[in-house]
């Protein structure tokens, strides 16, 4: 879609499906329904960037939802099946695909997410994925994962501190050149709540920066709108320019 300049951009933004069983303990009524769930930061950041955010359920898939936006937002959430990325497919049986379990893999999101991002790429949507999203980016290009990262000096999982707390307790180095030093800067201090992380780059894909620990914190497609970042933006305490960057890009496309 080519959105006119004096209108914003539309920015599609992923989420993920729970079963209504996850409300039960409240109202029982929901049990037996299906309930998406999208996180509101993404859709607050990109409006305040000058977007109109559209949520895309699993339904809202392929060619024809991409030919109605104007970038697409991958967000964060629960691990790719290791299926996806030649990884241990012996996974623990209370990972499997649960809906009840708002931690577990979910292959309909695998499959919604991977085959949105290859479309928006094909169609030359500018695309974002964040966390989770930045994983399933390189994952969708034939890249890998690291499953489990070892432990170093920089906490990237705490159990502690909550997610949206949006401390910045790391640094990332950005490569010379590339597109995210030209958005970030150099460096920048950003929050970190991941324990998987990017390992091989997919196909077209590079990896941006690091934390002091080597760990990829962004990845990129040289010649693309298309940017991947571990750490969580839309939990950061001031404007990260990563919304106003995925605008911009919507809206010259």
């Amino acid at each position: 879609m080519t959105t006119s300049k004096n209108s914003p951009p539309l920015v599609g933004i992923t989420g993920r499906r729970s079963s209504g069983t996850v409300f039960a303990g409240r109202d029982p009524r929901f049990m037996g329904v299906d309930v998406d769930n999208f996180f509101a930061d993404y859709a607050i950041h990109i409006a305040r960037a000058g977007g109109l955010p559209v949520y895309l359920p699993y339904d809202a898939a392929g060619p024809a939802i991409i030919d109605r936006l104007d970038a697409v937002l991958v967000t964060g959430g629960q691990d790719v099946h290791p299926s996806r990325w030649g990884g241990d497919e012996h996974v623990d049986d209370r990972m499997a695909a649960d809906p009840t379990n708002p931690v577990s893999y979910d292959p309909a999101r695998d499959h919604h997410e991977i085959e949105l991002i290859r479309t928006a790429i094909e169609q030359s949507l500018p695309v974002l994925g964040v966390c989770r999203g930045h994983q399933v980016l390189n994952v969708a290009l034939g890249g890998t994962l690291i499953p489990d990262l070892e432990p170093s000096a920089i906490e990237h999982y705490s159990t502690q501190a909550a997610p949206f707390a949006g401390d910045a307790d790391h640094t990332i180095t950005f490569e010379m050149g590339s597109m995210a030093e030209s958005i970030f800067g150099s460096r920048i201090a950003r929050n970190s709540w991941h324990h998987q992380a990017v390992d091989e780059p997919g196909a077209g894909v590079v990896i941006a920066g690091r934390a002091s620990d080597g760990v990829v914190e962004a990845i990129e497609m040289p010649g693309k709108p298309v940017l991947g970042v571990q750490w969580h933006p839309e939990w950061q305490p001031d404007n990260d320019p990563v919304f106003a960057w995925i605008v911009a890009a919507a809206r010259d496309r």
